[in-house]
Protein backbone atom coordinates (compact mmCIF):
# COMPACT_ATOMS: atom_id res chain seq x y z
CA UNK A 1 0.00 0.00 0.00
CA UNK A 2 1.55 3.24 -0.86
CA UNK A 3 1.13 6.20 1.36
CA UNK A 4 1.85 10.05 -0.21
CA UNK A 5 2.39 12.82 1.46
CA UNK A 6 2.05 15.90 -0.56
CA UNK A 7 3.43 19.78 0.08
CA UNK A 8 0.98 22.10 1.86
CA UNK A 9 -0.26 24.39 -0.07
CA UNK A 10 -2.42 26.64 1.81
CA UNK A 11 -0.52 30.11 2.26
CA UNK A 12 1.52 30.45 5.42
CA UNK A 13 1.36 26.54 6.47
CA UNK A 14 4.45 24.74 7.17
CA UNK A 15 3.53 21.78 8.55
CA UNK A 16 3.98 18.93 7.24
CA UNK A 17 1.99 15.06 7.41
CA UNK A 18 4.89 12.99 8.46
CA UNK A 19 8.37 13.72 9.85
CA UNK A 20 11.25 11.64 8.88
CA UNK A 21 11.05 9.49 12.29
CA UNK A 22 7.93 8.17 11.78
CA UNK A 23 8.81 6.78 8.53
CA UNK A 24 10.25 3.32 10.17
CA UNK A 25 7.05 2.37 11.79
CA UNK A 26 4.75 2.92 9.05
CA UNK A 27 7.52 0.77 6.97
CA UNK A 28 7.17 -1.65 9.43
CA UNK A 29 4.07 -2.09 8.68
CA UNK A 30 4.22 -2.97 4.83
CA UNK A 31 3.36 0.38 4.05
CA UNK A 32 5.49 2.28 0.96
CA UNK A 33 6.20 5.89 1.55
CA UNK A 34 6.56 8.50 -1.21
CA UNK A 35 6.55 12.24 -0.44
CA UNK A 36 6.97 15.42 -2.61
CA UNK A 37 10.03 17.33 -2.87
CA UNK A 38 10.19 19.80 -0.55
CA UNK A 39 7.22 19.13 1.90
CA UNK A 40 9.27 18.86 4.83
CA UNK A 41 11.56 21.92 4.35
CA UNK A 42 9.37 24.57 6.11
CA UNK A 43 9.18 22.71 9.38
CA UNK A 44 12.93 21.72 8.69
CA UNK A 45 12.86 18.36 7.59
CA UNK A 46 14.88 18.25 4.32
CA UNK A 47 14.15 15.30 1.39
CA UNK A 48 17.46 13.71 2.09
CA UNK A 49 16.40 13.30 5.51
CA UNK A 50 13.31 11.51 4.31
CA UNK A 51 14.95 9.31 1.67
CA UNK A 52 17.22 8.01 4.56
CA UNK A 53 14.43 6.88 6.18
CA UNK A 54 13.39 4.62 3.90
CA UNK A 55 10.55 7.07 1.79
CA UNK A 56 10.65 7.65 -1.78
CA UNK A 57 10.61 11.30 -3.74
CA UNK A 58 7.58 11.02 -6.03
CA UNK A 59 8.62 13.08 -9.81
CA UNK A 60 6.13 15.86 -9.28
CA UNK A 61 2.75 16.30 -7.60
CA UNK A 62 0.62 14.74 -10.31
CA UNK A 63 2.79 11.56 -10.15
CA UNK A 64 2.41 11.56 -6.16
CA UNK A 65 -1.22 11.69 -6.40
CA UNK A 66 -1.72 9.56 -9.38
CA UNK A 67 0.43 6.72 -7.84
CA UNK A 68 -0.93 6.93 -4.16
CA UNK A 69 -3.39 4.46 -2.29
CA UNK A 70 -3.54 6.93 0.75
CA UNK A 71 -2.93 10.34 0.93
CA UNK A 72 -2.04 11.89 4.62
CA UNK A 73 -2.45 15.86 4.62
CA UNK A 74 -2.18 18.47 7.29
CA UNK A 75 -5.01 21.05 6.14
CA UNK A 76 -8.16 20.85 3.83
CA UNK A 77 -7.88 20.28 0.13
CA UNK A 78 -6.82 23.57 -1.78
CA UNK A 79 -6.46 24.68 -5.12
CA UNK A 80 -3.03 24.03 -6.71
CA UNK A 81 -2.03 27.54 -8.44
CA UNK A 82 0.75 26.02 -10.34
CA UNK A 83 -1.18 23.36 -11.37
CA UNK A 84 -4.02 25.09 -11.78
CA UNK A 85 -5.89 22.33 -10.10
CA UNK A 86 -7.65 21.84 -6.86
CA UNK A 87 -6.08 18.70 -5.17
CA UNK A 88 -10.02 16.93 -5.28
CA UNK A 89 -9.01 16.54 -8.73
CA UNK A 90 -5.52 15.24 -8.53
CA UNK A 91 -7.04 12.57 -5.82
CA UNK A 92 -8.48 9.14 -8.05
CA UNK A 93 -11.61 7.75 -6.98
CA UNK A 94 -11.32 5.13 -4.41
CA UNK A 95 -8.35 6.28 -2.70
CA UNK A 96 -8.38 7.34 1.03
CA UNK A 97 -7.67 10.97 2.26
CA UNK A 98 -6.60 11.62 6.27
CA UNK A 99 -6.88 14.97 6.80
CA UNK A 100 -7.95 18.21 9.32
CA UNK A 101 -10.56 18.87 7.16
CA UNK A 102 -12.35 21.49 8.55
CA UNK A 103 -15.57 19.57 7.06
CA UNK A 104 -18.31 22.06 8.33
CA UNK A 105 -17.00 24.48 6.63
CA UNK A 106 -16.14 22.90 3.64
CA UNK A 107 -19.08 21.33 2.78
CA UNK A 108 -19.27 21.57 -0.90
CA UNK A 109 -15.75 19.68 -1.01
CA UNK A 110 -17.42 16.87 1.02
CA UNK A 111 -20.02 16.66 -1.08
CA UNK A 112 -17.52 16.21 -4.01
CA UNK A 113 -15.23 13.97 -2.12
CA UNK A 114 -18.07 11.21 -2.00
CA UNK A 115 -18.91 11.82 -5.52
CA UNK A 116 -15.61 10.79 -6.53
CA UNK A 117 -15.73 7.88 -3.90
CA UNK A 118 -13.31 8.65 -2.14
CA UNK A 119 -12.95 7.86 1.42
CA UNK A 120 -11.96 9.98 3.77
CA UNK A 121 -11.36 10.60 7.55
CA UNK A 122 -10.98 14.23 9.57
CA UNK A 123 -8.78 13.92 12.36
CA UNK A 124 -10.35 16.76 14.22
CA UNK A 125 -13.61 14.18 14.52
CA UNK A 126 -11.47 11.99 16.69
CA UNK A 127 -13.30 10.85 19.52
CA UNK A 128 -11.77 12.42 23.29
CA UNK A 129 -11.49 8.77 24.43
CA UNK A 130 -8.82 7.10 26.39
CA UNK A 131 -7.47 5.03 23.86
CA UNK A 132 -7.54 7.80 21.35
CA UNK A 133 -5.27 10.39 23.00
CA UNK A 134 -2.38 9.83 20.80
CA UNK A 135 -4.48 10.59 18.16
CA UNK A 136 -5.84 13.83 19.48
CA UNK A 137 -4.69 16.26 16.98
CA UNK A 138 -7.04 19.08 18.34
CA UNK A 139 -5.14 18.77 21.88
CA UNK A 140 -1.40 18.35 20.09
CA UNK A 141 -2.96 22.25 18.43
CA UNK A 142 -4.64 23.97 20.55
CA UNK A 143 -2.07 23.30 23.16
CA UNK A 144 0.52 25.04 21.24
CA UNK A 145 -2.06 27.69 20.08
CA UNK A 146 -2.34 28.09 24.08
CA UNK A 147 1.43 28.76 24.14
CA UNK A 148 2.00 30.91 20.76
CA UNK A 149 -1.03 33.80 22.37
CA UNK A 150 0.89 34.17 25.07
CA UNK A 151 4.29 35.00 23.29
CA UNK A 152 2.78 37.14 21.25
CA UNK A 153 0.61 38.57 23.67
CA UNK A 154 3.66 39.35 25.57
CA UNK A 155 5.74 40.71 22.51
CA UNK A 156 2.67 43.54 21.41
CA UNK A 157 2.43 44.62 25.38
CA UNK A 158 4.68 47.74 26.59
CA UNK A 159 4.63 46.45 29.65
CA UNK A 160 6.68 43.04 31.66
CA UNK A 161 5.20 40.09 32.91
CA UNK A 162 6.71 39.70 35.89
CA UNK A 163 6.67 41.86 39.17
CA UNK A 164 9.92 43.31 39.36
CA UNK A 165 12.09 45.41 42.48
CA UNK A 166 14.25 47.32 41.11
CA UNK A 167 16.25 50.24 42.09
CA UNK A 168 14.02 52.99 39.78
CA UNK A 169 10.93 51.44 41.57
CA UNK A 170 8.41 48.18 41.59
CA UNK A 171 6.98 47.51 38.39
CA UNK A 172 3.88 45.38 39.20
CA UNK A 173 3.36 42.08 37.14
CA UNK A 174 0.75 41.86 33.99
CA UNK A 175 -2.82 40.92 34.34
CA UNK A 176 -3.82 37.95 31.80
CA UNK A 177 -7.78 36.92 31.44
CA UNK A 178 -8.23 33.98 29.65
CA UNK A 179 -12.11 32.93 28.43
CA UNK A 180 -12.29 29.40 27.66
CA UNK A 181 -10.72 27.06 29.87
CA UNK A 182 -9.97 23.97 27.11
CA UNK A 183 -6.44 22.74 26.31
CA UNK A 184 -5.13 26.05 24.71
CA UNK A 185 -7.02 28.40 27.37
CA UNK A 186 -5.12 25.79 30.00
CA UNK A 187 -1.79 26.41 27.91
CA UNK A 188 -2.32 30.08 28.06
CA UNK A 189 -2.71 30.35 31.65
CA UNK A 190 0.58 27.74 32.40
CA UNK A 191 2.45 30.11 30.03
CA UNK A 192 1.43 33.50 31.36
CA UNK A 193 1.93 32.14 34.97
CA UNK A 194 5.39 31.23 33.75
CA UNK A 195 5.99 34.42 32.89
CA UNK A 196 5.33 36.32 36.14
CA UNK A 197 1.72 37.70 35.26
CA UNK A 198 -1.15 37.57 37.37
CA UNK A 199 -3.66 35.35 36.05
CA UNK A 200 -7.54 34.57 36.02
CA UNK A 201 -9.61 32.75 33.48
CA UNK A 202 -13.09 32.10 32.80
CA UNK A 203 -15.23 29.02 30.94
CA UNK A 204 -19.02 28.02 30.81
CA UNK A 205 -18.38 24.76 32.39
CA UNK A 206 -18.09 25.10 36.53
CA UNK A 207 -16.17 21.17 36.72
CA UNK A 208 -12.72 23.09 35.16
CA UNK A 209 -12.39 25.26 37.97
CA UNK A 210 -10.18 22.55 39.23
CA UNK A 211 -7.87 22.00 36.18
CA UNK A 212 -7.94 25.92 35.76
CA UNK A 213 -6.47 26.48 39.40
CA UNK A 214 -3.97 23.56 39.16
CA UNK A 215 -2.27 25.81 36.36
CA UNK A 216 -1.97 28.76 38.66
CA UNK A 217 -4.96 31.17 37.67
CA UNK A 218 -8.18 32.42 39.64
CA UNK A 219 -11.31 30.89 38.50
CA UNK A 220 -13.83 33.76 37.63
CA UNK A 221 -17.28 32.70 38.86
CA UNK A 222 -20.47 34.37 37.15
CA UNK A 223 -24.07 34.15 38.25
CA UNK A 224 -25.33 32.81 34.90
CA UNK A 225 -27.20 29.16 34.46
CA UNK A 226 -24.46 26.61 33.67
CA UNK A 227 -25.52 23.04 34.15
CA UNK A 228 -26.18 22.65 30.63
CA UNK A 229 -22.93 23.82 29.54
CA UNK A 230 -21.00 20.89 28.65
CA UNK A 231 -21.42 19.00 25.00
CA UNK A 232 -19.90 15.13 24.75
CA UNK A 233 -16.71 14.89 24.56
CA UNK A 234 -16.08 17.89 26.64
CA UNK A 235 -16.77 20.94 24.78
CA UNK A 236 -18.35 24.15 25.59
CA UNK A 237 -22.28 24.09 24.31
CA UNK A 238 -23.42 26.62 22.07
CA UNK A 239 -25.68 29.47 24.80
CA UNK A 240 -28.58 31.65 24.07
CA UNK A 241 -27.69 34.95 23.18
CA UNK A 242 -29.55 36.37 26.40
CA UNK A 243 -26.99 33.92 27.75
CA UNK A 244 -23.58 35.65 25.73
CA UNK A 245 -25.18 39.03 27.09
CA UNK A 246 -24.83 38.31 30.41
CA UNK A 247 -21.72 37.21 30.41
CA UNK A 248 -20.42 40.41 28.15
CA UNK A 249 -22.13 42.55 30.75
CA UNK A 250 -20.52 40.43 34.26
CA UNK A 251 -17.39 40.06 32.37
CA UNK A 252 -16.81 43.62 31.76
CA UNK A 253 -15.05 44.35 34.66
CA UNK A 254 -12.22 41.54 34.59
CA UNK A 255 -11.45 42.46 30.94
CA UNK A 256 -11.59 45.91 32.04
CA UNK A 257 -8.58 45.62 34.77
CA UNK A 258 -6.47 43.02 32.43
CA UNK A 259 -3.38 43.65 30.42
CA UNK A 260 -4.15 41.33 27.85
CA UNK A 261 -7.68 39.05 27.30
CA UNK A 262 -6.47 35.70 25.28
CA UNK A 263 -9.95 34.04 24.00
CA UNK A 264 -10.28 30.48 23.45
CA UNK A 265 -14.21 29.85 22.77
CA UNK A 266 -15.39 27.36 19.79
CA UNK A 267 -17.88 25.41 19.49
CA UNK A 268 -17.80 22.14 16.97
CA UNK A 269 -19.58 22.90 13.47
CA UNK A 270 -20.76 26.43 14.65
CA UNK A 271 -19.27 29.65 14.08
CA UNK A 272 -17.74 30.90 17.31
CA UNK A 273 -19.70 32.70 20.20
CA UNK A 274 -19.19 36.67 20.23
CA UNK A 275 -17.51 37.34 23.65
CA UNK A 276 -16.14 40.72 23.58
CA UNK A 277 -17.71 43.42 22.22
CA UNK A 278 -16.42 47.13 20.59
CA UNK A 279 -18.13 48.37 24.02
CA UNK A 280 -15.74 46.00 26.55
CA UNK A 281 -13.08 47.26 24.74
CA UNK A 282 -13.49 50.82 24.92
CA UNK A 283 -13.22 50.29 28.72
CA UNK A 284 -9.59 48.46 28.47
CA UNK A 285 -6.22 50.97 29.27
CA UNK A 286 -5.17 51.95 25.55
CA UNK A 287 -1.87 49.79 25.12
CA UNK A 288 -3.38 46.92 26.04
CA UNK A 289 -3.91 43.46 24.30
CA UNK A 290 -6.64 40.79 22.97
CA UNK A 291 -5.47 37.80 21.30
CA UNK A 292 -8.29 35.96 19.70
CA UNK A 293 -7.69 32.43 18.92
CA UNK A 294 -10.96 32.10 17.46
CA UNK A 295 -10.58 34.31 14.13
CA UNK A 296 -10.82 31.37 11.74
CA UNK A 297 -14.37 31.02 12.68
CA UNK A 298 -15.86 33.98 13.42
CA UNK A 299 -13.87 35.49 16.26
CA UNK A 300 -14.51 35.84 19.84
CA UNK A 301 -13.95 39.72 19.69
CA UNK A 302 -15.71 42.47 17.64
CA UNK A 303 -13.59 43.49 15.49
CA UNK A 304 -11.26 41.48 15.54
CA UNK A 305 -9.77 40.40 12.03
CA UNK A 306 -8.98 36.49 10.71
CA UNK A 307 -5.06 36.19 10.08
CA UNK A 308 -4.34 40.80 10.94
CA UNK A 309 -3.69 42.45 13.82
CA UNK A 310 -5.70 45.53 14.31
CA UNK A 311 -6.44 48.47 16.72
CA UNK A 312 -9.17 49.31 18.93
CA UNK A 313 -9.46 52.25 20.72
CA UNK A 314 -6.09 52.09 21.52
CA UNK A 315 -5.95 48.07 22.39
CA UNK A 316 -3.98 46.13 19.82
CA UNK A 317 -6.25 43.05 18.76
CA UNK A 318 -4.28 39.74 17.35
CA UNK A 319 -6.28 37.52 15.13
CA UNK A 320 -3.64 35.15 13.62
CA UNK A 321 -5.06 31.87 12.27
CA UNK A 322 -1.53 29.72 12.19
CA UNK A 323 0.33 29.64 15.38
CA UNK A 324 1.03 26.04 15.29
CA UNK A 325 2.27 26.54 11.51
CA UNK A 326 4.74 29.23 13.65
CA UNK A 327 6.17 26.10 15.78
CA UNK A 328 6.81 24.32 12.56
CA UNK A 329 9.06 21.72 13.91
CA UNK A 330 7.34 20.70 16.79
CA UNK A 331 3.87 21.18 15.20
CA UNK A 332 4.93 18.31 12.38
CA UNK A 333 6.38 16.25 15.12
CA UNK A 334 3.03 16.09 17.20
CA UNK A 335 0.48 15.57 14.14
CA UNK A 336 2.91 12.99 12.61
CA UNK A 337 2.38 11.41 15.88
CA UNK A 338 -1.56 11.71 15.55
CA UNK A 339 -2.02 10.58 12.53
CA UNK A 340 -0.08 7.83 11.90
CA UNK A 341 -0.77 6.32 15.18
CA UNK A 342 -4.57 6.67 13.85
CA UNK A 343 -3.55 5.03 10.76
CA UNK A 344 -1.26 2.21 11.85
CA UNK A 345 -4.54 1.62 14.61
CA UNK A 346 -6.30 0.44 10.61
CA UNK A 347 -3.49 -1.58 9.28
CA UNK A 348 -4.04 -5.36 9.50
CA UNK A 349 -1.30 -7.18 7.17
CA UNK A 350 -0.72 -4.26 4.80
CA UNK A 351 -3.65 -3.39 3.92
CA UNK A 352 -6.48 -0.99 5.11
CA UNK A 353 -9.11 -2.05 7.35
CA UNK A 354 -12.08 0.09 7.39
CA UNK A 355 -14.00 -1.27 10.85
CA UNK A 356 -17.28 0.83 10.99
CA UNK A 357 -17.79 -0.93 14.48
CA UNK A 358 -14.32 0.57 16.03
CA UNK A 359 -15.77 3.71 17.11
CA UNK A 360 -12.57 5.68 16.37
CA UNK A 361 -13.23 5.14 12.60
CA UNK A 362 -16.94 5.55 13.07
CA UNK A 363 -16.29 8.77 14.46
CA UNK A 364 -13.86 10.04 12.20
CA UNK A 365 -15.27 8.68 8.95
CA UNK A 366 -16.70 11.26 6.44
CA UNK A 367 -17.07 9.74 2.97
CA UNK A 368 -17.22 6.30 1.68
CA UNK A 369 -18.42 4.26 -0.92
CA UNK A 370 -20.18 7.58 -2.76
CA UNK A 371 -21.75 8.79 0.52
CA UNK A 372 -21.23 11.24 3.01
CA UNK A 373 -21.37 8.83 6.19
CA UNK A 374 -20.54 11.00 9.25
CA UNK A 375 -24.01 12.19 10.80
CA UNK A 376 -23.17 15.62 11.70
CA UNK A 377 -21.95 16.37 8.30
CA UNK A 378 -25.51 15.12 6.76
CA UNK A 379 -27.08 17.30 9.34
CA UNK A 380 -25.21 20.46 8.91
CA UNK A 381 -25.67 19.79 5.03
CA UNK A 382 -29.36 20.23 5.63
CA UNK A 383 -29.05 23.11 8.16
CA UNK A 384 -25.71 24.92 6.94
CA UNK A 385 -23.55 26.63 9.34
CA UNK A 386 -24.36 29.73 10.79
CA UNK A 387 -22.57 32.56 8.50
CA UNK A 388 -21.65 30.35 5.62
Amino acid sequence: MIVAIPKEILPGETRVAIVPSTIAVLKKAGLDIIIEKGAGKNSYHPDKEYVDAGATLAKDTQTLFSEADLILKVRPLAQNKKLKKHEMELIGEGKVLISMMDPYFYLEDIQKLAERKITSFAMEFMPRVTRAQSMDVLSSMASISGYRSVIMAAAELHKYFPMLMTAAGTILPAKVFVIGAGVAGLMAIATAKRLGAVVEAYDTRPVVKEQVESVGAKFVELDLETQDAEAEGGYAKSQSEEFYQKQQEQMTKHIRAADIVITTAAIPGKTAPLLVTDAMISEMEPGSVIVDLATEHGGNVEGSARDKKVSKHGVTIVGYIDHPARVAVHASQLYAKNISTFLLSMIKEGALEINQEDELVSGTLVTHQGKIVHPGINSAIKTPVQGE
